[in-house]
């Protein structure tokens, strides 16, 4: 499901118009990204959580020539699903 099919079934789901729907998406998405650029984890209770995460610096190698490089650290964004959600999509 891409963005475009997401506003339509929720616009369906809730009888407001698209373009409504649309930028509500777009705004929720604006909030979650936010606040998790400023550290904070955002939780949905039955839904999940959006966090940051560390990757450390690693030694890599370049797949074409072999050579080793340096992959800088780096923060990452996870996702942990929660119960709600993982017993929704095993069938619980």
């Amino acid at each position: 499901m891409n963005k475009q099919e997401l506003v339509d079934a929720v616009a369906a789901a809730t009888g407001a118009s698209k373009a409504a729907t649309g930028e509500a998406i777009d705004a929720f998405i604006s909030a979650i990204t936010s606040a998790v650029r400023k550290g904070d984890t955002v939780q949905l209770i039955g839904f999940g959580s959006f966090s940051t995460g560390a990757r450390a610096a690693r030694v890599g190698r370049n797949p074409a020539t072999g050579a080793e490089i340096q992959i800088p650290a780096a923060k990452t964004v996870k996702f942990t699903a929660g119960k709600a959600f993982k017993d929704a999509v095993n069938g619980s």
